[in-house]
């Protein structure tokens, strides 16, 4: 048995998608639009605490996160087959 078909990586973050340490680069644009108007709305508007305004930024990054990373959060789950119960003749 010859080993034609197998590759040795050379560059294991070819292929991946672009980060900036642990996020991914395409989140960092829309998380600095989420924290913006989070200040704005809830720091500034609302007069909540510091408390209150990290908590809603997270909050908007998460969801932002879950919504927009769908081939790789909701990718995990795949449909389990249905199971029935069946009687067949037996046959010999």
């Amino acid at each position: 048995m010859r080993d034609e078909n197998k590759f040795r990586s050379v560059n294991r973050i070819l292929g991946d998608r672009p980060r900036l340490g642990p996020f991914p680069a395409d989140q960092i644009f829309p998380w600095s639009v989420i924290a913006i108007l989070n200040v704005f709305i809830f720091n500034y508007m609302l007069k909540t605490s510091w408390l209150g305004t990290g908590l809603s930024i997270a909050w908007g990054w998460a969801t932002w996160w879950l919504l927009s990373s769908n081939q790789e959060f909701f990718g995990k789950f795949v449909a389990v087959p249905r199971i029935t119960r069946g009687y067949k003749r037996h046959n010999s």
